[in-house]
């Protein structure tokens, strides 16, 4: 069952299909987003990140359960992997994972677009990838006090960098996920 189809009850439900595809899903963006990003000059190591499209897909597809564990742990996979540690940058970890658990939480406030065509759900997913990733950002201002930051240089080095390029990849790379998945979700009785 995916979140594209769940009821309410079921968002929350763990079972052996959320621990697989959370696993999947924090392998694949961990592995990917270490490995595949460009440096925004001007900003606190802030990257374009195309993977980043996998957080939003994983929960929007499988559930809030599975979009956060992708976020906070492949982030983290991400971060060891580059060399910056998977707890230093703790904050933007859980942001990631904020991201992935309000993806999954379309089904209840996209209901309407989400039995119909594969192109509303395609559409849905980016909508639902879009506002999740403006709202879990948010988490970064944290590192005001974290790191002693002012609002500012937060708001433009780290924020607005980020959420431009994630939305980016969001837009563009999750229909394209949904497209993709919807056959082999059909084919799978899923």
């Amino acid at each position: 069952m995916t979140s594209m189809s769940m009821s309410r009850g079921s968002l929350w439900s763990i079972d052996s299909r959320v621990i697989v595809y959370s696993a999947i899903g924090a392998a694949l963006y961990g592995v990917l987003v270490g490995l595949f990003k460009i440096p925004i000059p001007g900003t606190t190591a802030v990257d374009v990140r195309p993977a980043f499209a996998l957080v939003p897909f994983f929960g929007y597809a499988f559930g809030p359960i599975v979009g956060f564990f992708t976020g906070l742990v492949g982030n983290m996979i991400g971060d060891q992997i580059s060399g910056w540690g998977a707890l230093t940058s703790y904050n933007w970890s859980l942001a990631n994972g904020v991201v992935g658990l309000l993806a999954g939480l379309a089904p209840l406030y996209l209901r309407s677009m989400m039995d119909k065509s594969l192109a509303q759900k395609a559409l849905a997913g980016a909508i639902a990838g879009s506002i999740a990733t403006v709202i879990g950002f948010l988490i970064v201002f944290y590192d005001m006090i974290k790191d002693q930051m002012d609002f500012n240089a937060v708001l433009t080095t780290e924020y607005v960098p980020v959420v431009v390029g994630d939305l980016i990849a969001t837009i563009i790379l999750v229909p394209v996920l949904v497209y993709a998945w919807e056959p082999v979700k059909e084919r799978l009785g899923r």
